[in-house]
This record gives structure tokens, sequence and C-alpha cells, in this order.
């Protein structure tokens, strides 16, 4: 990623730091800024986003947002290939809503970590046997040693304050022969300088994302933490009707939902600048300046 202006430091396994070119916002949030985020903007995300709090996948086109998103959980399932007793981890549960249907529809157990209080909230009072939410930061989880067959991310790796060490925790908590899949949203290989400057930088600073890397930071990161690659699809074309649905409905919110309004107008509101990121993750879909990946990667 020549055009990215960006540098930053992350821990390697060996101890040392490695270089990824990765697009890095001016302030740089934590994980507690992540969670404040969510728990601030709960009402909002439920309302205008709602339980799976990741993009709709279209295939047809005809498909309602709520089919979208649970196509998109399709997707990742399909990805994954759970078998019956087997143990699986959900980085960046949210409220729940993909591990309660992993779990019910191929019977695993599913075990989610959000930094969220307001999502683990939800999360823990579904009706969903085989899945357990622990309100948890993924880089200090505590988990034991190769304790999953199966784990995924869908959209939480862009909120990790240090990729190199999610993918070595991942690495480290899934069995010999496991499996990871991760959704993220990326930073174009052939970014300009000005969609850095007004589209990618501001999405990360508005969005609570410590950093966006392209599809090849994220491969080299897996392929040092020991992760072999199987697959890689481009769907961001098949999701970036998502963001039109989500700003036409957060505009419906401000003239019809007065506690979305209240959020939205309050400048005791410290997230609301997210708001600015809908027309810009529009644009940057749009133009090639962000693409959203589905990455596989097994664990010899």
């Amino acid at each position: 990623m020549s055009t990215v202006p960006f540098w930053h430091a992350c821990r390697s396994g060996s101890g040392g730091p490695i270089f990824v070119a990765v697009i890095v916002p001016r302030t740089r949030p934590s994980a507690a800024d992540v969670a404040a985020h969510y728990d601030e903007l709960d009402l909002a995300y439920r309302r205008i986003w709602g339980e799976h709090v990741h993009h709709g996948y279209w295939s047809s086109g005809r498909e309602t947002a709520e089919e979208a998103a649970q196509a998109l959980t399709a997707l990742v399932a399909e990805r994954l290939a759970p078998r019956p007793g087997e143990r699986l981890c959900d980085i960046g549960c949210g409220y729940g809503a993909t591990a309660a249907w992993l779990a019910g529809q191929f019977g695993v157990d599913v075990t989610g970590l959000t930094v969220s209080a307001a999502q683990a909230a939800v999360a823990r009072a579904r009706e969903a046997p085989g899945f357990t939410c622990i309100q948890r930061d993924w880089l200090d989880n505590g988990l034991p040693d190769a304790r999953f067959d199966r784990a995924y991310s869908i959209e939480s790796s862009e909120h990790m304050t240090d990729k190199t060490w999610f993918f070595a925790e991942a690495a480290r908590v899934l069995r010999p022969g496991g499996r990871l899949v991760v959704c993220a949203w990326l930073a174009g290989e052939a970014a300009t300088p000005w969609q850095v400057r007004h589209l990618l930088e501001p999405i990360c600073r508005e969005g609570r994302l410590p950093s966006m890397g392209s599809r090849a930071d994220y491969e080299g990161l897996a392929a040092r933490a020991g992760l072999r690659l199987v697959r890689y699809d481009d769907i961001s074309r098949n999701v970036r009707r998502t963001w039109s649905i989500c700003l036409r409905r957060l505009l419906g919110g401000l003239f019809g939902d007065r506690d979305i309004r209240r959020l939205a107008l309050s400048p005791a509101t410290r997230n609301r600048n997210f708001i600015l990121s809908l027309p810009r993750l529009i644009i940057a879909l749009r133009t090639g300046a962000m693409h959203y990946g589905v990455f596989v990667w097994d664990k010899p």
C-alpha cells in the first residue's frame, strides 16, 4: 500500500516489533474507547442495524436487509464448515445473534467475546443452549491453548488495537487442524492519498477503529502467526448496500424516533460523529477505496 502514509508497529510472536502498512487514525482508540462506542450507541445499533451487527450479503438483490444479514452469517458458516459437538469461538460476538444461530443450527458449543457491556447483556439474555458470552478483550482473553476447533471474526478485527496479537491469539486458541474465518473491512491496495485523508482515516477515527489493514497486511500477519490461507473472497459488491440502508434508516429515525434524534443531536453523545462515516462508507466501498474481504485460514 504505497499510497498509505501511516505505519504502525505491532508485536510479533517473537517479542519484537514488525511494521505493516495500515491506515491509522490521528487519534487511536483503546479497547475501552471501542467498548464505550458500542455502549453509548447501543440503542441506535439495535434499532437501525438490527441484532446482527455486521453487513448484509445480497446475492440476488431482492433480499431484505434482515435476510441479507442472515445470508452473511450463513456464508461464514459455510466457510467454517462446523461439525456437531465442535467448539467454536466468536471473536467479537456483538449481541450474540450469529453465535446463537450457529449453536442451534449445527449442534456446536460457541464461546463469544465482546468488550461491550451493553452487547454482553443482550447476548447473555438469549435462550440459546450451547452459546456462552464473555465480556472480555480478545487481546487479553485468558482462554486455554488449543481450546477451539474453529474460530471466526465478523468485522471485529478492525477494532483490535494490535492486529499481530489478534492473529497470534487466534492461532494459539485453535487446535492443530482448526480453522479461522475472518470478515474484514480492508483498505484498498490502490487507495489514493485523497481517499486515505477524506474517507479511510476519518472512517477509522469516527468508527473507533485503531487501524484498517489491507488484504496483503492480513495475509502477512496471519502467515506470521502460522496460519495457512485456504481461500479469500472479495464480496464488496454484495455488501455495500448495507450503508445506504443504514443511512436511510437513520434519516427516518431522526424524524420519527425521539430516542434516535436525542442520541444523534445531543452534544453529550461522544460518538455521534459516526453518523458522518455512513456517507464515507458508501463512497469508499463504491470507489474501491475500501474493500470487504472474507478470509479462510487453517492451522496446520
